[in-house]
C-alpha cells in the first residue's frame, strides 16, 4: 500500500489507512460504472435557468415547456436535465454503465426494472434509490451527441520554456465553455451506509477520506469517490459525500479548458450580476482550479480546470477535515460556501440539526461537535 501514497504526502495523509479502517472499495461490486452521465434537477422557471446556463457556459440541446437539456462541448449525452417543478431541487444522478448487460445485472441484483429511456436520449436505464433517498439511474446504449467546437486554450510561456513569441495573450471575456460534467457533491445523514451502497452497487472507489479532528477512531465523515476503470485514469472524484444533519445537494462541477477560460468566464458572470460563492483557488483533494457560483435559485455550481486523474492502483488518503484544508491557495473560504450565511438555507440546516439529533442516523451530538470545529479550523 505504501508504494502508492506519495501522491498523498504533505497535503494528504502520509500513511493512508490504519489497520482495520475502511478499505475504500468493495471486494465484489455488482458492476463498475464508467462515469457520470448527467444530473437531473427541478426548477420553477426554465427560462431563467436557461439564461444562467448560457452565461455559465452550457449549450442548449432542447427545450420544451417542461424540460431543458443542457450539454458541454465533449461528445456524449446532455450533462444536465432540468424539468419544470414547483420548487428548485436536485433530483439525482445518472451513471454510465459499460453496456446493457451491466444494466441487466444491476437490475437482477436489486429487483429493479430495466426501462427504455426517452427517444431523445435513447438506451436503457435501471432506476434505483440510494439509502439517503436520492434517485440514481444507471444507463447504457444512450445516443451520443457529436462534439461541438471547443473553446481555444492558451499557449503558455513558462520561464525559459517559451512556446509563444510575437503573439499576445488576450482571452475574451465571454462564457467559459463547459466541456463536460465532472462531479456532484451531496450531504447525507447516513454517510457510511450510503457510501457502502455506491461502492457495492456501482463499483466506485475512494480517493480520499476525511474525518473530524479527534474522531478518527469513529471512522470517516467525508469521501471523494472515483470510478474504477482499471489502468485507465479517471477523475479524482466523480461523487463526493459528506455527513451532515440533512440529506441535500451541495454542488456540482463542470470542466472548462484552462485558467483563462475559468477566470474570464467568471468576470463575465460577475458583470451579468450573478453571485460568486467562492474562488478563484486551487483545491487540495483533486487539485482542481475552482470557481463557485450560485444560480438564480441559489444552487451552487462550479467551474473547474486541471484536475487530478487516478487509476485503480492508488489507495485512499486519510486526513482531518478542516475549513482551511479546502484549498492550497485562493481567498479564504466564504461563509456562503460553508452554508453559514444567515438566510433560509442556514435556517433549514439548523432545524434539520435539531431533528437529526432526535432521529436514528449517523449524525449524533459528537458528530455535531466535530462539524462545528470544522467551520473554525
Amino acid at each position: 500500500m505504501t508504494s502508492h501514497h506519495g501522491t498523498h504526502n504533505d497535503l494528504h495523509s502520509e500513511q493512508g489507512a490504519l489497520r482495520g479502517e475502511h478499505p475504500g472499495r468493495a471486494k465484489n461490486p455488482v458492476i463498475k460504472v464508467l462515469d457520470l452521465a448527467w444530473l437531473e434537477f427541478c426548477k420553477p422557471d426554465l427560462a431563467a435557468s436557461e439564461q444562467f446556463a448560457h452565461a455559465f457556459g452550457f449549450t442548449t440541446v432542447s427545450r420544451t415547456a417542461d424540460e431543458l437539456q443542457l450539454r458541454g462541448t465533449d461528445v456524449g449525452v446532455p450533462c444536465v436535465i432540468v424539468r419544470r417543478g414547483s420548487r428548485s431541487r436536485y433530483v439525482g444522478a445518472a451513471f454510465r454503465a459499460v453496456d446493457s448487460s451491466d444494466v441487466l445485472r444491476l437490475a437482477n441484483a436489486t429487483g429493479a426494472l430495466v426501462q427504455k429511456l426517452p427517444e431523445s436520449i435513447g438506451g436503457l436505464t435501471v432506476d434505483l434509490t440510494d439509502p439517503s433517498g436520492v434517485e440514481v439511474r444507471v444507463v447504457a446504449d444512450t445516443r451520443e451527441l457529436a462534439a461541438l467546437p471547443p473553446q481555444p486554450t492558451g499557449v503558455f510561456n513558462f520561464g525559459q520554456n517559451a512556446a509563444r513569441t510575437n503573439a499576445v495573450q488576450r482571452p475574451p471575456r465571454e462564457p467559459a465553455r463547459i466541456q463536460r460534467l465532472g462531479h456532484v457533491v451531496v450531504q447525507t445523514t447516513l454517510y457510511l451506509q450510503t457510501l457502502n451502497w455506491y461502492l457495492e452497487h456501482l463499483g466506485l472507489i475512494v480517493s480520499d477520506f476525511k474525518y473530524y479532528a479527534g474522531q478518527r477512531e469513529r471512522g470517516p465523515t467525508m469521501s471523494f469517490i472515483r470510478c474504477d476503470r482499471g489502468a485507465t485514469p479517471t477523475d479524482h472524484h466523480t461523487l463526493a459525500m459528506t455527513l451532515g444533519p440533512r440529506n441535500r445537494y451541495v454542488h456540482s462541477a463542470y470542466q472548462v479548458g484552462d485558467l483563462d477560460a475559468l477566470a474570464a468566464g467568471g468576470e463575465y458572470l460577475r458583470e451579468k450580476g450573478f453571485h460568486r460563492s467562492w474562488g478563484i483557488g486551487r483545491h487540495i483533494e483533486g487539485s482542481q482550479v475552482f470557481d463557485y457560483w450560485r444560480d438564480p435559485d441559489g444552487l451552487m455550481v462550479e467551474h473547474f480546470a486541471d484536475g487530478d486523474l487516478f487509476d485503480c492502483a492508488l489507495e485512499p488518503g486519510w486526513s482531518p477535515m478542516t475549513a482551511s484544508g479546502l484549498a492550497q491557495w485562493g481567498p479564504p473560504v466564504t461563509k456562503d460556501f460553508l452554508g453559514l450565511n444567515p438566510g433560509p438555507e442556514a435556517l433549514r440546516e439548523l432545524v434539520s440539526t435539531a431533528r437529526a439529533l432526535r432521529d436514528h442516523n449517523e449524525f449524533d451530538l459528537s458528530r455535531l461537535r466535530g462539524l462545528l470545529k470544522v467551520a473554525s479550523s
